[in-house]
């Protein structure tokens, strides 16, 4: 059984699915992570690991041992008000510590809008968002890292996220979904399944200061994805509704971007095959399976 050494700054579901997929490969895991509640002892799938306290700029100071000692760092905390608070408060710890591994998780939204064309790693960033902008500048940062202090650094450009719990037909059911048509909107999206899977084969393969999309092979329009789902549901349309009528000023923003994002970087280099290759296979499953 192999040994891994790992802090997760975040553990949300893509943290959480690759610690899954590690402990399926046999892996004996000494697992640390940072929430904002108190620190406390937690049990995982039958992995016992601390989480420690960490929101913005306060913290428990026993997480700095616990980093410094870690092989592996993956960090899925955004931004918020626009400032990385992983960088802000521990880049000098992390400078002083000797990882294999930092992974930051990040978003194509880091790409603004493209006029429904293909981006690729090489394409030109110009986010409209303020999270978007909020992202850039944090790759940025840990990439001056990786630069300046041969840290060895990789950034995952994640699309939409979705999973066997948070995924469009569990809010069709909820009545949760209205139907927005928006002409050439076009935007990508990922399974967890496939977001771990992927960190996973990145743990042997890795290229220190590389970039990837993290995305799916169909990148869709809304309208699509929603009218496969209600089939798969055999319920009746959503509500149809224009754009600006939206409340939500993070779905305005969504709908502002529409872009195809090319995974053939991901693929090529990681040498995989998606789970889920398109929206198609992974509600299906979600369908057939689970609801």
């Amino acid at each position: 059984m192999k040994n891994i050494n790992i802090f997760c700054f975040g553990f949300g579901q893509v943290a959480k699915n690759f610690i899954y997929k590690i402990k399926s490969e046999n892996f004996k895991i000494n697992l640390s992570t940072t929430s904002t509640s108190q620190t406390c002892q937690k049990n995982i799938s039958g992995i016992d690991y601390e989480s420690y306290f960490f929101n913005n700029e306060s913290y428990d100071l026993n997480l700095v041992k616990k980093l410094k000692d870690a092989d592996y760092i993956l960090i899925s905390i955004p931004p918020t008000e626009g400032i990385d608070h992983v960088i802000k408060n521990f880049f000098k710890n992390i400078e002083d510590s000797k990882p294999k591994w930092i992974t930051y998780l990040s978003a194509t939204s880091v790409y603004g809008d493209h006029k429904s064309g293909w981006v690729n790693e090489e394409s030109t960033t110009k986010p409209t968002s303020s999270n978007g902008i909020a992202r850039l500048v944090a790759e940025k940062s840990w990439l001056s890292l990786e630069k300046n202090k041969n840290l060895p650094v990789q950034i995952f450009r994640l699309s939409g996220i979705y999973s066997n719990e948070n995924n469009t037909l569990v809010r069709l059911k909820s009545g949760n979904v209205n139907l927005i048509k928006k002409k050439n909107h076009f935007f990508s999206r990922i399974h967890v399944d496939d977001i771990a899977n992927i960190l996973f084969k990145s743990l042997s393969n890795f290229k220190s200061g590389e970039i990837y999309n993290i995305s799916d092979d169909k990148p869709s329009s809304s309208e699509e994805v929603t009218l496969y789902a209600v089939k798969l549901l055999n319920i009746n349309r959503p509500k149809v509704i224009e754009v600006k009528e939206l409340e939500s000023e993070m779905l305005k923003n969504f709908y502002k971007d529409s872009k195809k994002v090319s995974n053939k970087k991901m693929k090529g280099f990681f040498n995989y095959s998606l789970k889920f290759p398109t929206y198609v296979e992974g509600l299906s499953y979600i369908r057939d399976n689970l609801i």
